[in-house]
Order: structure tokens, then sequence, then C-alpha cells
């Protein structure tokens, strides 16, 4: 009997002559039905193109294929026309994209964009698509979502589109599932109810399940078999259990010890304090009728009280839509809120625009995706050079250059690639040039916003001891932001726990995370942490 996926020797090439880029080098790999395999590596291993390969969605004929074979049920696709690669597309096979409201139209409602796939593959209308397009959502974990099949994509939550991107990949129930990094920026709590629902779904319909990933806590909770790829070339396959016991190539052996590690150092005795709120709110109006009356208030941060000092780390974490990030930015005076907000020795509650400016310096934030927050158009200098410009430091050009090669090196980055701009680094990178920008202004306390939910488990583990050093080498105060617990740990000396806007836990790290209190935080800690292993040795959700 044909294997449902068989890839043998495929390589894939942008370009040619000179500029020819070989993205995957003789890749083979084969998936069963009822089989989930993963294939993990580094950004820019060639595991997405991989898996575009086999869907025929790359930039044709900018890419090619010199050499190799993917057959789907023994029929070949290489030479498969556009034609008929739509009657596979979206109908015996589907792929879900690793960032789903990019992937959604935003100007559909999600019935009508569950609705076209049916339409277009099963030829269905009227009341049994209706009907179709509710049952498929169910499938999924949203029941409630009858009540909301108009609502456009924007409209939900991360968790909930992701939900909606599979309900739209199984509607023509597919033998072949590609998810591409399907749970990168979900919370952990929905990561495991997403990572749930595809594995059973991978065993009620008899399936099989190509999973992208760099995370290998999923793909030891998930895969049968395991492959990994580095450099376009797969240097180790094998049962997944096999491969986490006994990794035999150097890489994997890599991989597996990249996890962030190790714990935060003591803070000094008598640490200075740096920030405190006392009962901080952040209260959106809800408006309604003509004349825009408030009819009540959404309550992002509702009497949060903290403080933080020099050389200590604060973790926050919650779900989507806790409050967390509006918290962090209320700390820095960049949301209004309400409430006792000192900095240091000074009342900042009651600072206008003007006498907040200078303390800008002191006070910095580093944001979650490091592309989206600096401009293409400037080069890596002119990035960090802003900051010195606005607070008018470095008197001249050349002494803002030393300024702006000093923070690069102590960040771990070559001073002579200043001049480049963004897109010609590397995820890891383009975040140590936004933790320079912070840096370079020598402040007290940064803000952390999900710096490195975006980023490989290796990068993460670099970002995490970089972090670290200069924390120790500067005395800086941290406000750390995630819904990466195992990051979390690794950083934070005391730990708060938000839950709709409110403290539902806090105290010292160590115990939150070894003993916690509230039913809330055990669920978080378990959807993180908790791995069984069965009877096989396979690890199971």
């Amino acid at each position: 009997m044909a294997k449902l996926l068989d890839i043998n020797n495929l390589s894939v090439s942008f370009g040619s002559g000179e500029t020819e880029v070989k993205a995957v080098i003789g890749a083979s790999m084969s998936i069963e039905r009822g089989e989930t395999v993963a294939l993990v590596g580094e950004s820019g291993s060639g595991k997405s193109v991989t898996a575009l390969s086999v869907m025929k969605l790359l930039p044709y004929p900018v890419a090619s294929h010199p050499g190799g074979s993917i057959l789907f049920d023994g029929e070949e696709l290489i030479d498969k026309s556009e034609a008929d690669m739509r009657a596979i597309r979206g109908n015996r096979a589907a792929m879900i994209f690793q960032e789903p409201l990019n992937s959604l139209n935003p100007l559909h409602s999600i019935e009508n964009q569950i609705r076209e796939i049916l339409e277009v593959h099963k030829h269905l209308t009227g009341r049994a698509a209706g009907a179709r397009v509710e049952e498929l959502l169910g499938l999924v974990g949203m029941s409630d979502a009858k009540t909301r099949l108009h609502a456009l994509p924007h409209e939900f939550s991360g968790g909930q589109q992701q939900r909606i991107m599979i309900a739209m990949a199984l509607a023509n129930e597919p033998e072949l599932l590609i998810a591409d990094e399907p749970t990168t920026a979900l919370d952990v709590t929905v990561q495991a109810q997403v990572l749930k629902l595809l594995k059973e779904l991978t065993q009620k319909l008899n399936m099989g399940l190509f999973l992208i990933t760099h995370d290998l806590g999923i793909v030891r909770r998930m895969a049968d078999r395991v492959n990994v790829m580095t450099e376009g070339r797969i240097v180790e396959h094998g049962a997944t259990a096999e491969i986490f016991k006994n990794p035999g190539h150097e890489y994997t052996k890599h991989l597996l010890a990249a996890e962030p590690k190790g714990r935060p150092d003591p803070i000094a005795d008598g640490a200075a304090e740096i920030m405190a709120a006392d009962d901080l709110r952040v209260w959106f109006p809800i408006k309604r009728g003509v004349i825009r009356r408030v009819v009540g208030h959404i309550k992002a941060v509702d009497g949060i009280t903290l403080n933080l000092l020099e050389g200590h780390t604060l973790g926050i974490v919650g779900e989507s839509g806790s409050g967390k990030s509006t918290l962090g930015r209320a700390l820095l005076r960049l949301e209004s809120s309400t409430g006792g907000l000192k900095f240091e020795t000074r009342d900042i509650q009651a600072s206008g625009w003007k006498e907040m400016r200078p303390l800008r310096r002191q006070m910095q934030i580093v944001f979650q995706d490091p592309f989206g927050s600096m401009s293409p158009r400037m080069s890596v200098f002119q990035i960090v050079e802003e900051g010195l410009l606005v607070h008018g430091i470095g008197d001249t050009y050349d002494d803002r250059r030393r300024l702006v090669s000093d923070v690069l090196g102590e960040v771990g980055l070559d001073a002579g690639t200043m001049d480049r701009y963004p897109h010609e680094f590397s995820g890891g990178q383009r975040q140590r040039i936004c933790v320079a920008r912070a840096l370079v202004l020598k402040p007290k306390l940064i803000v952390l916003d999900e710096p490195t939910s975006a980023l490989d488990m290796s990068v993460q583990a670099q970002i995490v001891e970089l972090l670290r050093a200069l924390q120790k080498t500067h005395k800086l105060a941290y406000l750390f932001i995630s819904h990466d617990l195992k990051v979390v740990r690794a950083l934070a000396h005391d730990l708060i726990v938000i839950k709709d806007g409110r403290v539902v836990e806090a105290g010292p790290a160590n115990q939150v995370f070894d003993d916690p209190k509230e039913d809330y935080t055990k669920a978080l800690m378990k959807a993180a942490f908790e791995i069984e292993a069965d009877e096989s040795g396979v690890v199971a959700v």
C-alpha cells in the first residue's frame, strides 16, 4: 500500500547561476495515514519551503526543483499542472499557516470564508453549506460561534483565529494536513487545546499530519516520528521517543540542549526601588447610543499593586487579553491610568508629557515583533542613534557612532554591520538590535513585552543569557511580560499571574512555579510543563 506522502531526495533552489540559493538539499521523509510526523529545525533551515513544495505554493519559476520526487498517495506532484493541484489543495491536502490573521481575509466574515471552500470543492450552497460551517466550528471547539458567524477575523482572539483556520483546513476532510508552526504565538492553555484538537482529529479522520515547528516540547507531545533539518538537509530522523532519548547528530543535541535554563542571580541586599504601582487601574469606557453615553467599562487593568528593584526581574504572565501589555504600557505612562505610580522617588502619575520626556531615557521598552518595531528604511545605526538624538546624547556624529558601536558589541553584534538594514538580519539578531536601542540610553528599567515568543528555542536561550548578563552589568530592572513560562522561569525573581486585569496569584517565582495555590495558576503551569508518557513511551498531550 502506498504511503500517504513520500518525499524522496527533494531539492529546492531559488534563482539560478551565481545567485542560486539552495534552500532544500536531498530531503527524504514520509507520512502514513493516521500518523503525525514532525519536521523540526531553526528559522531558515528549509522546513516551510519543504511543506510549500508539497502544496506547490512556492513562487515558481523563481523557485525550482533540481531533483527529487513528491508522491502523494502514489501520484507524482512535482510535474502536476496548476489545474491538477487546485483539485488536490483544500480537498485532499490542506495547510494551516503560521499567522492566522495574515491568512484570513480581513474583509469577509468567517462564515463566508469557510463557505467559499465548501462551494468550490464540494459545491455545497444554501442551508447545507451553513449547517456544515456550524458543524466545523463546533468540531474545533467553537460551539458558540453560531452567534458570531458574521464577525470579521480581527474580532476573535489569536486562539480563536487559529481554530477558524483549522476549521477551514478540515472543511473537506483532507487526507493530509500540513500545520506550519500552528501554535507559535498562542498562550500555553490555548496551545494545549489546539494540539489536543489536532491529535484527536488525526485519529478520528485517519488523517496524516505533517507538523512543522521549532518547539521541541510540541514535537515531544504530538509526533510519532521526527525529522531534524538544518541548512536544507535532514540530518536525523526516527521515532520521537528514541530521538529525544538518544540523539545521534550534533545538531539534534544542540536543539535539545537549547531550551532556556538556569535562574537569575540573587537581588543585591538593599537594592533601591525603581518602580512602584499602587492600585493601578486602566479602564476603557464602553460608549453606546447617538450621544455616545458611557454605559460601562472594560477593566483591562483593575487594581494592581507591584514594585520593582534595581537588578530585579518581575515576570507578568497570563492569557491573551488578561491585561499584561496594557499594564506594561501604563507603567511607562504610555497608557492613561489611575492609582499610585512612582519612578524611583518621583510621583509620575501627575507628571505631564513634557515632564515625562526626560524620564523616558530611564525607562525603555522592547516589543514582541522586532521587525515590526523598526523602520525598514533606517539602517541599524540610525535606529539605535535615534534615541541619542532625541535626548541630546553624543556631541558629534563620531561620538554617536562610537556609542552605537559599543552597545552593539555589548549585545553580541558585529559593529561593522551597523550600516545594514533590518531585513538583512535574522530574527534573533533583530531582537538584539532592539535591546541595543533600549540599552544605548543607559536606562534603569526595561519593559520586555513578549521579546522571545517568535524566536527559535536556541535563539531564545541566547536572548535569555544576554538579558541576564546585561542585568548583572548594569543593575537593570526588568518587567518581563510573556506567555512562555519556561522563559519566565529562567529570568524572573518574582511572578505576578493576571487574569481579566486582576492579580490572581503573586510571589517569589520559584514558589509560584513549584507550588501554585490558585486553580488558574495550576492550569497555566499544567499546560506549560506537564508531559505524560504513555506505556509505549510516546509522549501524549
